[in-house]
């Protein structure tokens, strides 16, 4: 397969079962249980708004092909903006679904982990 004959789309759609299975694994591994807890828990990270803005705190971290496979992926047209978020939160996060399906598919995992990891840093605890 050449990953450049991937469309946007695909990638996307890939993009987001990738985060969602990073997203399930950390609140599991959080100690978080019930399905209730873990899908109230969950959508602080798949919102388009949450991952904006973690896409905001990972473009510092990226090289250039990475930048320009998320550009690729926010400047993708189409799509049904959520009402809890503004067009720029949604092409965002749609880059960066495209980011994470891109990255999944040429085999980079601990790349995958490592921007996850930037993405949604653990909180501080308070001593």
């Amino acid at each position: 397969m050449n990953i450049k004959e991937v469309s946007t789309e695909a990638l996307a759609y890939l993009g987001d079962s990738v985060l969602e299975i990073r997203v399930r694994e950390k609140l599991v591994n959080d100690g978080i249980s019930g399905s209730g807890n873990l899908n109230r828990a969950s959508l602080s990270y798949v919102k388009a708004s949450e991952q904006a803005a973690a896409m905001h705190r990972i473009i510092p971290s990226l090289d250039e092909e990475e930048t320009l496979v998320f550009k690729r992926g926010r400047n993708m047209s189409g799509g049904n903006v959520p009402k809890s978020a503004t067009m720029s939160e949604y092409r965002t996060a749609t880059g960066m679904e495209v980011l994470f399906g891109y990255l999944h598919l040429t085999g980079r995992q601990e790349r995958i982990d490592e921007l996850f990891s930037l993405a949604y840093p653990a909180p501080e605890s308070s001593s």
